[in-house]
């Protein structure tokens, strides 16, 4: 990483840690992440401004609703607001507002905005692969608690039967959410990850249900 973006790194890390909430799932940890992932997806795109990717990455997060809220789909538009006036402080580069704008809206599954920009695409990608594998199940459970979601359903732990709940069963977030992640990358390599990450949440899951079903399995 070239010492320009190491500067900006420094500084949107700090912008964003001063401007987080209490979300552990949502922290700065999250948007290391996110921007880690999203270097392994710019390698395969060059052409791709890696400036505005590391602003979309460390800001997405600016305006957080809960899962539940009302005007979860709003989030990010509003986040990408924040963060226009807050990069305009920082004297961030003014052609590029507009795109981190827009990598910021588009990255939200909820808000439902198609990328229409490789830098876009990018910060999709990266965001939905840190809500699949190990730490995507971690954060999958603190949220669920957060929001008073029991872990699964008594007698149908799968959903087989009945039409999946992830309001009221953190287990269920699987089936309604993370398995249809994959398919939805906008990257090859994206989606390489993210069919990876997937397969080890679907064995979790086969595991969970067996333990719930026979505590001596």
């Amino acid at each position: 990483m070239n010492h320009l973006l190491q500067d900006w790194q420094t500084q949107l890390a700090t912008l964003a840690g001063k401007l987080a909430g209490d979300d552990g799932a949502h922290d700065l940890n999250h948007l290391h992440r996110v921007w880690r992932a999203a270097q392994t997806l710019l390698d395969e795109h060059p052409q791709a401004d890696a400036l505005t990717v590391l602003a979309a990455c460390y800001l997405h997060d600016l305006v957080n609703l809960p899962k539940n809220h009302p005007q979860r789909h709003l989030a990010s538009r509003q986040a990408a607001q924040l963060a226009c006036r807050h990069l305009e402080q920082l004297r961030f580069p003014q052609e590029k507002l507009a795109p981190v704008a827009h990598a910021i809206e588009a990255h939200s599954f909820s808000a439902g905005i198609t990328p229409t920009t490789i830098e876009a695409q990018i910060v999709q990608d990266a965001d939905r692969l840190d809500a699949l594998g190990a730490v995507g199940l971690a954060r999958l459970f603190y949220t669920a608690g957060r929001m008073g979601s029991r872990l699964a359903h008594d007698g149908d732990v799968c959903a087989t039967q009945r039409s999946p709940d992830d309001q009221r069963y953190a287990l269920d977030h699987i089936a309604c959410k993370l398995e249809t992640l994959p398919a939805t990358m906008q990257t090859a390599a994206g989606r390489k990850l993210g069919e990876r990450r997937m397969q080890w949440l679907r064995e979790f899951r086969d595991t969970f249900a067996a333990e719930w079903e026979d505590p001596v399995a």
